[in-house]
């Protein structure tokens, strides 16, 4: 019989933390019960007893209850601002299509609001439409229109001319978020600055061969049930994504361009990095007017969309129903293996003069704006 190996008296921390020195502070537990039990209560009589024996108040409109009592903090007030702005260091993209009235114009208004600057990438015929709402220094025209190939033609074009513009990376934004968060202490609070892509950015370019990286949608982002890292890696990048201009690759295809993309690079042994400190509040798809809703997703096209995806990737891809429409699903498991590699600068201890770096950010009351 084997004997038990002891205990190090001394464990080396996680990778992540090694890793994130130097970046906002992080903090994220799993909160969820550990265990639930369902009360019955013959009469109020009994239900006031209880409340009485836990010290809680409980109505017959009360459905849980944590034992002992949950201190739960208001934060609704709260957002996260910078005194001193700090842009990004790369070019910020918006491609959009027939979402130029104010009510549509999600995400360039949330860029504006935190003070990001950006251009938005319009096809010809909507010029004046984006004129009307956006200066026009930030609207880049295409050389070309309703080519029916959904937002490939755009995004391409895009990668191209921020490599003429020098950069070494540039993010590309669809046109439907609506504003951007930040998740620490199990808490998402929205951000009223932009100063997080620069903390992004810093993170990526710390590592020879992070190929892609993004925000995390704020949907997926639980309060309570899951213990996120800071960051999750090698798996897809949606909607939010910086991009490394130097990859062997262009968009393709018409459906799913984020996950096939995704997906070339994690099988050439690139990885990804997919923030969960950092949030995006991206609406569904189809549930706005515009973009290329009725273009791709109209009739069959979900089934279609999922479709292309398996054949472009059937060692990973599966195609089913889920929540009444077709539904890709990928198994990114294969990809674990991909490891982040520092650059020399960070393997020698570069990333450690500080601890926590907050990037100019601090949690305060956001205080209303007071009509004149």
């Amino acid at each position: 019989m084997k004997s038990k190996q002891p205990e190090p008296l001394f464990k080396s921390p996680p990778e992540w933390r090694r890793l994130w020195k130097g970046m906002p502070a992080f903090n994220y537990d799993d909160e969820s019960s550990w265990h639930s039990v369902r009360v019955h209560f013959r009469n109020h009589e009994d239900l006031s007893k209880f409340a009485a024996l836990i010290d809680q108040p409980l109505t017959s409109m009360s459905k849980t209850v944590w034992y002992p009592k949950v201190d739960i903090k208001c934060m609704t007030d709260k957002r996260w601002i910078a005194q001193e702005k700090i842009d990004p260091k790369y070019p910020v993209y918006v491609i959009s299509k027939g979402r130029w009235r104010k009510e549509l114009r999600l995400t360039t208004r949330s860029l504006e609001e935190i003070q990001v600057p950006y251009r938005v990438v319009v096809e010809p015929q909507e010029y004046e439409g984006y004129a009307e709402q956006i200066d026009s220094r930030r609207i880049l025209t295409l050389p070309f229109s309703n080519l029916g190939q959904g937002s490939i033609p755009a995004r391409n074009w895009v990668w191209e001319h921020s490599i003429s513009e020098g950069a070494k990376r540039h993010w590309i934004l669809d046109d439907n978020i609506d504003g951007f968060w930040r998740q620490q202490n199990n808490t998402r609070l929205r951000v009223k600055c932009g100063n997080m892509f620069r903390a992004a950015e810093d993170f990526v370019d710390r590592f020879e061969n992070v190929a892609l990286a993004g925000f995390q949608y704020y949907m997926f982002a639980l309060d309570r049930k899951a213990k996120f890292l800071p960051y999750t890696k090698n798996t897809r990048i949606y909607s939010c994504i910086l991009i490394k201009n130097d990859l062997p690759y262009r968009w393709r295809g018409r459906y799913n361009e984020d996950t096939d993309l995704s997906l070339r690079a994690l099988k050439d042994g690139w990885c990804t990095i997919l923030f969960n400190a950092f949030l995006c509040k991206k609406m569904p798809t189809m549930t706005m007017k515009g973009g290329n809703t009725e273009e791709l997703y109209s009739g069959d096209g979900r089934k279609k969309m999922a479709e292309s995806l398996q054949e472009q990737h059937p060692d990973v891809t599966t195609v089913a129903r889920r929540w009444s429409r077709w539904q890709h699903s990928v198994n990114y498991t294969k990809f674990k293996k991909n490891a982040l590699i520092l650059k020399k600068a960070f393997r020698q201890g570069g990333n450690e003069k500080q601890s926590i770096n907050e990037f100019g950010m601090e949690l305060q009351r956001d205080e209303p704006v007071q009509d004149e």
